[in-house]
């Protein structure tokens, strides 16, 4: 069998997660980084990608490991060079696939931070009279509403918003479509942001969302603003836009207990990355039985 030019072949199937995959600008751009590190590993060992061998992933995995690598990185690297000899086989460049019953490290498993219901309140109902402001409450009071990702939100338009309905029409991962409830609060807050919006947006601005230059508005100043809020309203760690999500899915999954349905919510494609959320659970019941089971309270020392 002829070398197989990685460069190209790289190129080729990248652009076919882009294409035909529908993979997220992001997701192409970080298994590029990956597919060229893999390429790199193997010119120094002075292989082809169609002389690659299974120890040769797995050197690779390894070599990344002892560099410090976290495992969610590993299992991407792993999945982008899994996904790469799939491709080649089906073009019929390759006959084996070196990466198909190799495993990623497992690290250890983190759990997203939480907002508490109380701590939720103190950070939405901050008052303010200024456009700015009330675009704020509005934009964080629909993540929170419904569970939106910030670039699902930083992404609709004024035709995906139905107030009169409660719902919105979200474009997701995998440029996948939805359809979520929003809630009184948030139907509110939005209200409250459309009748202001004239103010900033541009006459054909199309975003429910725009900035100062009535522009849509972009991610790196909602995360200054939503950390600043954060400051304000006293909570002790640094609040980002996905912790908002993070809390929708805890406090939804604490009342209902209905996983598929917070999985469906939140857009998960897989109810595996939904079920972290029942770590999340368990760990609250475990404290309230912590301070009310009288065979779980420590003793005082009156109580002695």
């Amino acid at each position: 069998m002829s070398r197989v030019s990685a460069e190209d072949w790289i190129a080729r199937y990248l652009q076919n997660l882009g294409t035909q995959r529908n993979y997220s600008a992001h997701t192409v751009a970080a298994y590029r980084r990956d597919l060229d590190a893999f390429a790199a590993f193997l010119a120094s060992r002075a292989r082809a990608l169609s002389e690659a061998s299974p120890d040769d992933v797995r050197d690779f995995v390894a070599t990344g490991h002892r560099q410090g690598r976290s495992s969610t990185t590993l299992k991407r690297r792993l999945s982008a060079v899994r996904g790469l000899f799939r491709f080649l086989q089906t073009e019929g460049v390759v006959e084996n696939h070196p990466a198909l019953d190799l495993r990623a490290p497992k690290g250890a498993r983190r759990l997203p931070e939480v907002l508490d219901p109380e701590q939720m309140a103190a950070l939405l109902e901050q008052a303010g009279a200024d456009p700015l402001a009330v675009r704020d409450r509005a934009l964080f009071e629909l993540i929170y509403s419904s569970g939106l990702r910030l670039a699902e939100v930083l992404g609709l338009d004024l035709v995906s918003l139905d107030l009169a309905a409660g719902r919105v029409r979200v474009l997701g991962k995998g440029r996948k479509t939805r359809e979520v409830p929003v809630g009184r609060k948030a139907r509110e807050a939005l209200a409250a942001w459309l009748k202001v919006r004239p103010e900033l947006a541009a006459a054909d601005a199309a975003a429910v969302f725009v900035g100062r230059r009535g522009v849509r508005l972009g991610a790196r100043g909602v995360q200054q603003r939503l950390r600043r809020r954060g400051i304000r309203a006293g909570l002790d760690a640094p609040v980002h836009p996905h912790m908002l999500r993070h809390a929708f899915a805890s406090h939804l999954l604490e009342s209902s207990g209905d996983l598929r349905a917070v999985q469906e919510l939140l857009g998960h494609a897989d109810i595996g990355t939904t079920q972290i959320y029942t770590h999340l659970d368990f760990q609250h019941l475990a404290q309230v039985y912590d301070r009310a089971h009288p065979r779980a309270r420590r003793r005082t020392d009156e109580e002695a």
